[in-house]
């Protein structure tokens, strides 16, 4: 059954749409991220009001707790959840490189020091596959190497080799039913290495293929390099995933490039921060000047939190501590995170996209730095 269906194209901008066990996806796609089972300050039911079709899990936070055992009792994570919509789970490779003080790397896999109590944790393609199966999820990751940037290219081959190595055997393992397998394409900033992993992964056969290795630190003009090695090699008629990305022009120019599919935890992290996205750039609601601003964070939108509060009210709740500010900041959030991708798709069927593109970059500001 062919999972992936190429609707049209603009330039390099793909419109299509993704099959899975429950459920079709829309692409491109931003996937609200999903941690421990959970967006953080929404409910699935405010997921499902702001129209996500994908949420994102994380293999080796829900190994550790509720832990396996739970998934195997109660059916697997959408329903221990409640939620009856796809799931992509990584597999916990990226832990490789963020908890790197707590682990030791072998050819197998890679030993933890669990965050939470110091225990230890094992886990390796087969881990990482078989954790997958069991929480049944509709999409997994395989298991990679995350390597640092910057990193001198011996670290980057080598690091690219043990990736490869594991997405072999990754491909070999049992899987839930119906679920697909991504292979994650490594190779730091190095472009031959890059091109080495597309066609590693291309000859293991994978449903759709990631690149990983960014928003790890690098120059966002190295990133866009980055995309721009993988993209022209990698399958046309498989989905194309750039991980942990991004800020809201990042994703506008992911998709100019080829990019399928997104996660990221800006948009609910800012909300808690007291901040939200709207198409003239962030605004930060818990700034003096909007005590007495009784208008919503943007006129123009439809989410519940835009029709029902003004920016004043959203700034009391911040300065008091009440946790409904995070809910309704979030929530808006998220809403502009998929309005963009609605938008996005809307204007690659019109074959508008690059008139779109032109203006919301011309539209957005980003926020100062410094």
């Amino acid at each position: 059954m062919k999972r992936f269906h190429l609707i049209c194209e603009e330039g390099r901008a793909r419109r299509g749409m993704l099959l899975t066990q429950h459920g079709s996806i829309q692409t491109p796609v931003f996937m609200p991220v999903g941690t421990r089972a959970s967006v953080k300050a929404l409910t699935p039911q405010n997921l499902i009001d702001v129209g996500a079709e994908i949420i994102l899990g994380n293999t080796y936070h829900l190994v550790l707790r509720p832990g396996l055992e739970i998934f195997e009792k109660c059916g697997g994570l959408h329903n221990f959840m409640n939620w009856q919509h796809p799931i992509l789970t990584d597999s916990g490779g990226y832990q490789v490189f963020s908890l790197s003080g707590l682990r030791k790397m072998t050819p197998d896999g890679v030993e933890f020091r669990s965050h939470i109590d110091g225990q230890k944790m094992f886990l390796g393609p087969k881990e990482a596959m078989r954790a997958q199966k069991i929480i049944g999820s509709d999409i997994a990751m395989v298991f990679d190497e995350c390597p640092p940037w910057p990193c001198s290219y011996e670290q980057a081959a080598e690091s690219l080799d043990l990736t490869l190595k594991w997405a072999a055997q990754c491909k070999e393992q049992e899987r839930a039913d119906g679920q697909l397998v991504f292979g994650i394409v490594q190779g730091s900033v190095y472009e031959d290495l890059r091109r080495k992993s597309v066609d590693g992964l291309m000859d293991i056969g994978f449903d759709g293929y990631a690149i990983g290795g960014v928003s790890v630190g690098e120059p966002e003009k190295t990133m866009y390099e980055i995309v721009d090695y993988c993209t022209p090699h990698m399958q046309v008629d498989k989905p194309r995933y750039l991980m942990g990305v991004g800020t809201p022009p990042q994703l506008v120019e992911a998709v100019a490039r080829g990019v399928d599919m997104f996660d990221c935890v800006l948009p609910t992290r800012v909300g808690r921060n007291g901040s939200a996205y709207t198409w003239d750039g962030m605004v930060q609601v818990k700034a003096g000047r909007f005590k007495d601003d009784f208008t919503p964070i943007d006129e123009n939108c439809t989410c519940y939190t835009c029709q029902n509060f003004s920016k004043a009210y959203l700034r009391h709740l911040i300065n008091v501590g009440e946790p409904l500010a995070m809910q309704l900041l979030s929530l808006h959030n998220v809403h502009f995170y998929l309005t963009l991708m609605k938008e996005i798709r809307k204007a690659i069927e019109e074959n508008r996209f690059e008139a779109f593109r032109k203006a919301f970059h011309e539209r957005y500001i980003p926020p100062r730095k410094g």
